[in-house]
């Protein structure tokens, strides 16, 4: 029996962009430019494109601009807020764990301070899946290894600075996941247990990677293409991103300002 496409996204928008500073220090990361175009513009453009119906964001630090930004541009997208009152001294796990009573059904988990195109979300609708990209010296952060040496289903899941060691079924992750409910269950049991454990300034990677390490939880790569992404953590890349799509004409859609008599979000090529 063919499974139903997923509908219903979170967005982790708690943190602060400290990295990013100044520009983070009276503007939410995800409000970010990125060539004249907010980076959570187009993530809304990319989720309307796919049919996505529901949008739950874990909001923080000027969560407020956050709401305002999206009651311009969400459309016929549901979004509901869940508000992360610890958020400057709390990581992405406490973001991911506090959305476990308001989720129960399969979503897609994305990172807010990501840029793709959009076309790419096609293959992430179905549940228990991760994107991933091939490996290119701007990258850093958690990788993957396959099964077997073309994409397959996940083996490891590897943190830190020596998991970037290139290898011929080595992938770097894109932090965009999907799950199914029985998947969710699973991992909010897991969250469970590290937060009641403190270990709230963890990254809800370790949590998959031990999923993952013991069998209890089984993923599906996704490629994401390493010229159709980028993901911003400082002002060089910033810098680096707008260079990296400057040349791209016609590959991301630019969101403008919802027209609230119509409910009509208009877009523009970039």
């Amino acid at each position: 029996m063919e499974m139903e496409r997923i509908t219903t996204a979170l967005l982790l928008a708690a943190g602060t962009g400290s990295r990013l500073g100044p520009l983070t220090d009276d503007m939410p990361k995800c409000l970010t430019m990125v060539n004249g175009t907010e980076i959570l513009g187009r993530l809304i453009d990319g989720l309307q494109q796919n049919g996505f119906k529901r949008l739950v964001v874990v909001v923080g630090h000027l969560e407020d601009q956050i709401r305002n930004y999206l009651d311009g541009v969400s459309g016929d997208i549901t979004v509901e807020y869940i508000v992360s009152l610890p958020y400057r001294t709390t990581n992405n796990i406490y973001s991911l764990w506090l959305a476990k009573d308001r989720i129960q059904e399969p979503f897609v988990l994305i990172e807010s301070d990501l840029i793709f195109e959009s076309s790419l979300l096609k293959n992430m609708l179905l549940p228990d899946r991760v994107a991933v990209s091939h490996l290119l010296p701007w990258m850093n952060g958690t990788t993957i290894t396959t099964d077997r040496s073309i994409l397959g289903r996940v083996k490891t899941i590897n943190l830190g600075s020596h998991s970037m060691k290139k290898g011929h079924n080595v992938y770097k992750t894109v932090n965009i996941c999907s799950f199914s409910s029985q998947s969710w269950k699973q991992i909010s049991k897991r969250l469970d247990n590290w937060i009641s454990a403190g270990k709230v300034n963890s990254y809800y990677e370790s949590v998959f990677a031990e999923m993952v390490d013991e069998g209890s939880l089984t993923l599906q790569c996704v490629n994401f293409d390493k010229d159709k992404w980028y993901e911003i953590d400082t002002a060089e890349d910033l810098h680096e991103c707008e260079k990296f799509f400057s040349h791209k004409k016609g590959r991301l859609s630019i969101p403008r300002p919802r027209d609230k008599e119509k409910g009509v979000l208009r877009l523009k090529q970039a």
